[in-house]
């Protein structure tokens, strides 16, 4: 085959470092962001807070993120009016120097003037902290004389609850995956789970819910016929009393009615799960990114002014690199430096611009709540932004927008739509609330079924099929119609 030479023209997507530091940033949530900042002012001399007041290089500065504590005063400006813009930012400023200086006295990283008694005093060391639910059980088990070998199959069976504290994993399978020449089965492992259930909290190490049930009901202090009773539910019957079903509860156990109702509310007094009061999970938190308020009758976006970051290139030693010329090691520094500032302005422009675009389509929503909710999808913003739809999707993830009904994420004012018989189109969000409002108003003796929700739906002229009802419903964590039946 005769080697020969073509020349082709195409064309492909190069991302360049200050393309992909742009998209790094618009993905991250506001207090990701604070953190990030963080490691470039520390990673890069060029870069420095701006204090304001020195006559900084507006294009080379943008702000920084205040600490946690100073996010009540930017919540408070979504519910007042101010007659003059300047005035409110001087007056903010001031506050928040003063702010900075209370905090500095306090204890903190600040150089403000501080008693020396309190030098070794730390806020932090000594805040409460609530121990884990493994925590919890291992000091217990530090009080229970126990040998080296059951102490160790203890703490085995402690690594293996679920974060409801239950024990799934059968006994057998556990000894199974041990070493076979410590000789251990499930006998002994029963022993020792049996054990941990009397630790507290109560029933710890559970296999399922009604063997929790009855360790509660043991040592319940109600009268012993109707402990009685409810442990003679909790253990035989359980499927029929999460379904409610008690006509079929009073005929099996051959009780009248006021006997079921004393048994029903002594089981529905315990704890639904062992590790109740423990929390298992880590404490997330949320700073609204932008501040709804109303002028002149409509609904606008404000920059939450006590979450946006502020950062400049720091002027003298720009000056210096500029004047020994390009070739300096931190000429490298000092772009990456003016990149973040551009980057970051550019972050909160598209966000603020995205905002302004989804309330100015949700302005009954801000009126009148989710019955209001249109029908809105990130194609629909994009092409009157002219983004991608992957930009969208970046700036309405973990960026969230505080307004007088609550704090929600962007992505919760997108939603599909269903037809109704006009011809226009409803949003999901407005199809849950309006089956909310309809659960909320129904008869307890006689609860809606799903069928008949979707009935009135389709009077109000919303065409809503049950399986769709049934899906938002429990989308909601709406019980169905078997259990929500009163007593």
């Amino acid at each position: 085959m005769k080697q020969t030479l073509q020349l082709k023209t195409s064309q492909h997507l190069t991302l360049t470092p200050q393309l992909q530091q742009s998209i790094k940033l618009l993905q991250m949530s506001t207090l990701d962001l604070g953190a990030e900042l963080e490691r470039y002012l520390l990673e890069n001399p060029l870069l420095e807070r701006a204090d304001g007041g020195d006559g900084a290089d507006e294009a080379d500065t943008a702000p920084l993120p205040p600490m946690p504590v100073n996010s009540s005063p930017a919540g408070s400006e979504s519910t007042g009016e101010s007659s003059s813009d300047s005035s409110s930012e001087a007056s903010r400023n001031d506050s928040e120097q003063g702010e900075g200086e209370l905090l500095g006295d306090w204890g903190g990283s600040g150089s403000g003037n501080r008693n020396d008694d309190d030098d070794e005093f730390d806020p932090i060391l000594n805040a409460p902290c609530r121990p884990s639910l493994r925590e919890h059980l291992t000091a217990q088990m530090g009080e229970i004389q126990l040998s080296q070998r059951d102490r160790a199959l203890m703490s085995l069976l402690i690594d293996e609850l679920d974060d409801d504290g239950y024990l799934p994993t059968p006994l057998a399978d556990i000894a199974a995956e041990l070493p076979l020449e410590l000789e251990i089965d499930s006998d002994e492992l029963e022993c020792l789970r049996r054990l941990l259930t009397q630790l507290e909290p109560t029933g710890i190490g559970s296999r399922d819910l009604s063997e929790f049930l009855t360790l509660q009901l043991q040592q319940h202090p109600a009268p012993p016929a109707v402990r009685q009773l409810a442990q003679d539910m909790v253990q035989h019957h359980l499927p029929l009393l999460g379904n409610r079903d008690f006509a079929k509860l009073r005929k099996l156990l051959a009780i009248s009615e006021q006997q079921l109702k004393t048994a029903h509310a002594l089981i529905a007094s315990l704890r639904p799960r062992p590790s109740s009061g423990f929390d298992q999970g880590e404490t997330h938190y949320v700073a609204p990114d932008i501040l709804v308020v109303k002028r002149q009758q409509r609904w606008v976006a404000r920059l939450n002014q006590g979450t946006l970051p502020k950062l400049r290139v720091n002027q003298m030693y720009a000056g210096m690199l500029q004047q020994k010329g390009s070739g300096h090691n931190l000429g490298g520094q000092l772009q990456e430096a003016r990149w973040l500032v551009k980057n970051i302005q550019q972050r909160f422009d598209t966000i603020l611009k995205v905002a302004e675009s989804i309330i100015e389509r949700q302005q009954a929503f801000f009126e009148l709540g989710e019955v209001a909710m249109r029908p809105l999808i990130l194609r629909d913003i994009a092409e009157e932004l002219g983004l991608h739809e992957s930009t969208i999707s970046r700036v309405t993830t973990q960026k969230y927008l505080l307004c007088s009904r609550g704090l929600f994420e962007l992505k919760y004012f997108f939603g599909s739509s269903v037809d109704t018989d006009s011809g226009g189109e409803c949003s999901a969000t407005a199809i849950k609330a309006l089956i909310r409002q309809i659960i909320d108003a129904e008869d307890v003796n006689k609860p809606l079924s799903d069928g008949a929700i979707a009935d009135k739906l389709t009077a109000q002229g919303i065409q809503v099929a049950r399986r769709t009802v049934a899906k938002y419903r429990e989308a909601m964590q709406l019980a169905p119609v078997s259990q929500r039946k009163a007593f």
